[in-house]
């Protein structure tokens, strides 16, 4: 049968007998047959080698589709649980599914879906049976990916404060190179939104005309109107998530044209801009979640006095007045001071009632004095930047809708001598974390420290490609990829006693099995004329310091179209809801070289049981459509 419906596919397509290599591939994409060009031109070169000429039968065609398409691998899979070699019956596919697969749900209506949606050929379909090649298809497709198709829609408590989620974040969305002479640009804006990125990042300077401007302060980056940068979040801001999406300003501007800042969120954003608390409650203790708060922008920025002064001045017409907060003289690692303590200012009576006492008296500070206009920062409501002073102070003074952005030196120093006030602080208030200021070509740290810790707001480079943005994209794929993924219980209990370097009672041991089976159509290597490559596969796990560890395949020498592995590499992990893995295909160029190939990072919680495809991705950050590696994963 398989046979017939091979040549009943192709037989238009070789109506003059031959084809050339256009053809070929025009054919293998009418069969949705996903190839690399350089290794379907080596097989057809090879084809076309035993006769002389450039142009193959139908017989060629068939050998080549099979050098792509049929693998060994899934071969022996197949006839373990064919009946004949040839067909796969309802039932035995759901014993497939249930002791390979270990899907232990699955019942016939599964297996018929299956059959269903990949079975290509009519007649076997129609009898409720499959082929090998609706095995294949099924093979390489998402429902086998390592990566567990639940995890691809948002299926986690989403009705929790927001400071419970880790929160995808933008450090200089605006830049798309280097901090110092890089371009600024609106696409900066676009690729985060449509990475599901929530949290984005506004330098804001005075421009000409009365017109705001986006850039790197003092620097030679190129400028783009604060105007046009809203209207493409208006755009792109909702398209890859509903969840709330977080415009932290770093504000620079005169009382004037923060006024037309605030006159832009609020005439472009519309009822998208959140300007006043949900319900019209000011004293709250707790903040809402990113399910009370969908399809809303939040502005992140400095505010003068208290929620309630901002409710009460929302009926009053205040336009021109600003007032004046203070720079703290506490240094900062980034280029600008991000968060600006306010002075105590004129305001309405407190009410009754606030739990917590007010904060001291400001000394007077040695630097500037900065005017906010209150038509800016009465937009604020529940991300009010707050200088962070210490944990004792913010445990004392600090309301939960105030937020504090604290530099990675300064944070790396903090976790080291304090994990467990740091932890305790972020369980109760919003913690974004950036990268120092000598970054200047925009490289990233590693985020997985400070999510160790539970800070919500990791802010990285997205522009700058490399293992931590891939961290960052792995961490986010969870949860359907909404940019807000819900932190472990044990990083949300104002009482927890987990710190990473002594992760105690928290500790859920996962052994961790892969078998490293072989590679697909990985990318040749940039040093081969045809192919080829040398690859070698690194397992990486990062988490906890307990669980950081990598282990590494051999090399197989000159096969980048099929390599065979078939190693088995064991894990220990202590704490598997903080863990990442990240499988890295290397070229080995030499002894001490060796070139990126492929890579692929998820959640070691979204990893998939059973044979599975593992998808690679390019350095960029585009899927490589043909590559991939099969393995077999066990945990328990």
């Amino acid at each position: 049968m398989s046979h017939t419906w091979f040549w009943n596919l192709i037989q238009n397509d070789f109506k003059n007998g031959n084809t050339d290599l256009d053809g070929c591939i025009r054919l293998l994409e009418k069969m949705q047959i996903n190839f690399d060009e350089d290794h379907l031109k080596h097989i057809f070169k090879k084809t076309i080698d035993k006769h002389s000429g450039d142009i193959i039968s139908m017989d060629d065609f068939r050998a080549i589709y099979r050098a792509l398409v049929h693998r060994p691998e899934f071969e022996e899979l197949f006839k373990a649980y064919s009946i004949d070699g040839h067909i796969l019956p309802d039932g035995q596919l759901l014993k497939f599914l249930a002791k390979e697969q270990f899907q232990t749900e699955a019942n016939e209506t599964t297996a018929l879906e299956i059959i269903m949606k990949y079975e290509p050929i009519d007649e076997v379909r129609k009898k409720r049976q499959m082929s090998f090649e609706g095995f294949i298809r099924y093979m390489n497709s998402d429902e086998c990916s390592i990566f567990k198709n639940q995890h691809r829609s948002i299926y986690q408590d989403m009705t929790q404060p927001l400071c419970d989620y880790f929160i995808s974040s933008s450090h200089n969305t605006y830049l798309i190179a280097d901090q110092l002479m890089g371009p600024s640009h609106l696409w900066g804006y676009t690729s985060a939104l449509l990475k599901g990125c929530r949290c984005l990042e506004i330098d804001c300077w005075d421009g000409h005309n009365n017109e705001p401007i986006v850039y790197h302060g003092h620097t030679l980056t190129s400028k783009i109107p604060f105007r046009s940068v809203i209207h493409v979040i208006e755009k792109y801001a909702f398209m890859s998530s509903p969840y709330p999406l977080v415009l932290s300003l770093e504000n620079h501007c005169s009382p004037k044209q923060q006024e037309v800042m605030a006159n832009c969120l609020k005439s472009i954003l519309g009822d998208k801009l959140l300007s006043a608390p949900l319900g019209g409650e000011v004293d709250m203790t707790r903040l809402p979640s990113p399910e009370a708060l969908k399809f809303k922008v939040l502005i992140k920025n400095k505010k003068v006095g208290t929620l309630e002064q901002s409710m009460l001045r929302m009926e009053e017409d205040y336009v021109g007045e600003a007032e004046e907060v203070s720079d703290s003289d506490v240094p900062s690692d980034d280029d600008y001071p991000e968060d600006l303590s306010p002075i105590r200012s004129r305001s309405p009576s407190k009410r009754k009632g606030d739990r917590r006492s007010s904060p001291p008296p400001q000394k007077k500070s040695k630097g500037r004095k900065t005017k906010i206009a209150l038509a800016l920062s009465d937009l604020v409501v529940y991300t009010k930047s707050q200088k962070f002073v210490g944990f004792e102070h913010s445990l004392q003074y600090q309301k939960c809708w105030e937020n504090n952005s604290i530099g990675e030196s300064q944070a790396r120093k903090l976790a080291k001598v304090s994990a467990s006030q740091f932890i305790a602080h972020t369980t109760r208030f919003i913690t974004r974390i950036y990268p120092k200021g000598s970054r200047m070509k925009s490289s990233n740290y590693n985020p997985q420290e400070f999510w160790n810790i539970g800070c919500q707001m990791v802010a990285l480079n997205f522009q700058t490609p490399g293992p931590f943005m891939e961290l960052q994209d792995g961490k986010f794929l969870d949860n359907g990829g909404c940019g807000y993924v819900l932190k472990p219980a044990f990083l949300r209990d104002l009482n927890t006693t987990f710190t990473p370097r002594n992760v105690g009672a928290h500790s859920k041991p996962m052994s961790l099995s892969i078998r490293l089976i072989s590679g697909h159509q990985l990318p040749p290597s940039a040093m081969s004329k045809t192919n080829k490559a040398d690859p070698t596969v690194q397992i990486e796990i990062y988490g906890v310091p307990e669980d950081q560890t990598k282990k590494r395949s051999s090399v197989v020498k000159s096969n980048a179209l099929c390599p065979k592995w078939n190693e088995t590499f064991s894990f220990n992990i202590q704490v598997p809801e903080l863990a990442m893995i990240r499988f890295c295909v290397e070229d080995e160029v030499s002894l001490v070289n060796k070139d990126f190939l492929g890579q692929y990072t998820l959640p070691v919680m979204s990893l998939n049981t059973g044979y599975r495809n593992i998808p690679l991705i390019s350095k960029d950050g585009t899927k490589l459509e043909s590559a991939s590696l099969f393995a077999h994963v066990w945990f328990y």
